[in-house]
């Protein structure tokens, strides 16, 4: 186990089979069955691996906490309350958002599989954690996969100072040799639990994120923090593509939009939406991976504006993390581990 510093945060590697262990054992004492520990864990787990430790191992606490205060009901099954072709309707009843997510996602590859496309819309889940998790796995498993959350109100519409947008994670990926091109960003330019890490490690943001509470625009994750005011990702277009998703996922799902979650202290209720496309029945798949090849191959001859920077298409990043992480073990925040330990 390697220990170091981090501007006095203590830093520990576990390895991927220790963390897995720790999650199972502490999700069976709370009433999960066997097997769904497993899968979560195994969601928690995968995500810590890949670098995307804010919804992973630094959000399992939390995720414990909500179980605690009946949040998030572990007994509860999904289930399809509509269906019309390739589309269907289903209620998450409360169960825990990652479970019902990879039902809905399974569920909707199995429509692609059907009908060339399929498109599950889901109400009264909870949150999905990391939304990358139901893009790699439709996409190895040789989909194109689009999918989108709300949330509770965490940022301004543009020229507006008070939280009215969630900041409505999206997630978009498709095949790519073994492995798959995916993009999971939230509509803010830094998702919250970056702002935290930052805030904690006290380290400028790379670009500004937000406003301060005098209405300045700064690189301070605190300052944000404080304010409330993080940017969108675009400005006002960022905004409105914030204000469109929360529409069609309550729409489409029938289930709350932004501002009825947001009368909850936590995301509680929330609807996402989760559509596949099944790249095996267009017409031109036999030339699909070589087009996609192209584009990547074009995309890395970039000039590059100097020595020290990388191009990178979404995902790639996450490989090199996961075979870092694999190798050394997954780095995580001592106090943190400890407190999930106590659980």
């Amino acid at each position: 186990m390697e220990n170091k510093k981090q501007n006095s945060i203590e830093i520990i590697r576990i390895t991927f089979e220790q963390m897995m262990k720790e999650f199972h054992r502490i999700l069976l004492k709370y009433d999960f069955t066997p097997e769904k520990a497993n899968i979560c864990a195994r969601i928690f787990a995968e995500s810590s691996l890949d670098g995307i430790y804010t919804h992973g191992v630094n959000r399992f606490y939390a995720f414990i906490k909500y179980i605690k205060e009946k949040c998030i009901n572990v007994h509860a099954e999904p289930e399809k309350k509509n269906s019309i072709g390739a589309f269907e309707q289903w209620d998450g009843n409360l169960g825990p958002g990652p479970l019902n997510a990879l039902k809905c996602t399974d569920r909707s590859m199995e429509l692609a599989k059907e009908f060339g496309i399929g498109c599950v819309a889901l109400s009264n889940t909870n949150h999905w954690m990391r939304g990358g998790t139901y893009g790699w796995r439709a996409a190895k498993a040789g989909f194109v996969f689009i999918g989108w959350t709300n949330t509770i109100g965490i940022m301004p519409a543009w020229g507006a100072v008070d939280s009215r947008l969630g900041n409505n994670p999206i997630v978009l990926g498709l095949p790519y040799n073994d492995e798959a091109i995916v993009i999971d960003m939230a509509l803010s330019q830094f998702s919250y639990g970056k702002m935290e890490i930052a805030k904690s490690k006290a380290v400028p943001l790379p670009v500004p994120g937000g406003y301060n509470k005098d209405g300045v625009m700064t690189t301070n994750a605190a300052e944000i923090l404080e304010s409330g005011r993080p940017l969108p990702i675009g400005y006002w277009k960022g905004a409105g593509l914030a204000l469109l998703l929360d529409i069609l996922a309550s729409v489409l799902s029938g289930g709350f939009p932004t501002h009825e979650i947001s009368k909850h202290k936590y995301e509680h209720g929330i609807s996402q939406v989760f559509i596949a496309i099944d790249l095996s029945k267009l017409g031109a798949n036999s030339v699909i991976s070589s087009t996609i090849n192209q584009i990547i191959e074009n995309y890395h001859s970039s000039i590059h504006e100097s020595e020290s920077v990388e191009i990178l298409y979404p995902g790639e990043r996450v490989l090199n993390t996961r075979k870092e992480n694999l190798l050394h073990g997954i780095p995580v925040n001592k106090t943190i581990w400890n407190k999930i330990l106590t659980l």
